[in-house]
C-alpha cells in the first residue's frame, strides 16, 4: 500500500532516535511489530510511504501523521534558542510514535541502565520466550508477550532473558496489571500529573521510566524524560536559565535525586511549553548524533 505525504516526516529519524526498540531496518525496509501487527514500511524520498501488513489508518495514527499532529506548530512552539533550533533543523520530520502502553511500559522497565542495543536484545529474548511466533514476508517474528504470560512467568525465566534485577520488576508489574485488570489505555484520560502518579505505583517505574511511557504511549506531550544525556544538555546549554543552586548541585555528582529530576522537568516544561516532550526528543537525538 502507499500513503502520499503532504506533511513533513522522516521515517528513519523517527525510528532510530531511541523512542522505540522493536524495529529493524533491512536494506530499504523497516520491519516492525506493534501489538498483533507485523509490518514493513519504507519512505520514498519525502513524497510517500510504502507499507505492507497494516492499513493506512494505523500508519497515520502510529507515526503521528494525522492533521492534529501539526509538526510545524509543534516545532515553532519549542524553538526557543539556537541549540534546539539546530536540532530541529538537522532532524526535520522527527515525530513521536504512539506506542502501545503495555509494550512501552515493560520495554522501558527493561531499558533501565541499558544501551539501545542491549535493550533490543533483551526484548527479543523475552518475546522469543514468552511471545507468540508469527511469520511475515518469509521471516519469523515474535509478538510482544501478553500481560498474562508475563504475570505468570517465573522470575528465573525472565532473568534468562538478560533482565537481571529487572526481572522481578517486570513480573510484579505484569502481575498487578493482570490481577487488578488495570486498563493502561485509560491513563490517557488522566492529567499528566495523575497519570504519572499512577505509573509510579508500579514496581520498577521511577520518574524517568514514567515520563517515557507518558510521552511515547499516552500522548502526554509535556512529559520530559531526563537521563544522563538530557542532564548533560541542560547543564551545557541551559545553565543561565536554571536556578544556580541547582546547577551547582548537579555539577557535583552524576546521578539525579528525585527532587533534582522534578526541578529539571519543571524548568523544561515551563521553558519549552506544552510540547516539551518533543523538545526532549530533538535535543536527545541531536546530542547523541554528535558523539
Amino acid at each position: 500500500m502507499r500513503l502520499e505525504l503532504d506533511i513533513t516526516f522522516d521515517l528513519d529519524c523517527s525510528l532510530c532516535c531511541g523512542q522505540i526498540f522493536r524495529f529493524k531496518k533491512q536494506n530499504e525496509w523497516w520491519y516492525g511489530i506493534s501489538e498483533d501487527k507485523i509490518f514493513k514500511i519504507r519512505q520514498i524520498n519525502n513524497n510517500y510511504l510504502e507499507f505492507e501488513g497494516v492499513e493506512a489508518s494505523f500508519v497515520k495514527t502510529f507515526f503521528g501523521l494525522n492533521k492534529e499532529d501539526d509538526l510545524t506548530k509543534i516545532t515553532q512552539s519549542i524553538n526557543k534558542d539556537s541549540y534546539i533550533s539546530a536540532a530541529i533543523e538537522q532532524f526535520k520530520g522527527l515525530r513521536l510514535i504512539r506506542q502501545n502502553p503495555w509494550e512501552c511500559l515493560i520495554s522501558f522497565i527493561c531499558a533501565t541502565y541499558k544501551n539501545i542495543a542491549a535493550i533490543e536484545q533483551t526484548l527479543l529474548k523475552m518475546s522469543q520466550k514468552y511471545g507468540e511466533q508469527q511469520y511475515f514476508d518469509g521471516q519469523t517474528f515474535w509478538l510482544f508477550p501478553s500481560i498474562e504470560k508475563l504475570a505468570t512467568a517465573e522470575v528465573q525465566g525472565l532473568e534468562e532473558c538478560s533482565l537481571g534485577y529487572r526481572a522481578k520488576y517486570v513480573q510484579a508489574t505484569a502481575k498487578r496489571i493482570y490481577d487488578e485488570n488495570i486498563d493502561l489505555e485509560s491513563f490517557r484520560q488522566l492529567s499528566y500529573v495523575e497519570a504519572k502518579k499512577r505509573l509510579l505505583e508500579f514496581l520498577g517505574v521511577g520518574l524517568k521510566v514514567a515520563d517515557c511511557v507518558l510521552l511515547f504511549s499516552l500522548e502526554k506531550m509535556e512529559a520530559f524524560p531526563i537521563d544522563i544525556w538530557v542532564k548533560r544538555i541542560l547543564l551545557n546549554h541551559y545553565t543561565n536559565q536554571l536556578p544556580q543552586d541547582l546547577v551547582k548541585r548537579l555539577q557535583n555528582h552524576n546521578s539525579l535525586s528525585n527532587r533534582e529530576y522534578e526541578q529539571l522537568g519543571e524548568f523544561s516544561r515551563n521553558y519549552f511549553g506544552s510540547y516539551a516532550g518533543y523538545a526532549q526528543e530533538y535535543l536527545y537525538h541531536y546530542e547523541r548524533s554528535k558523539k
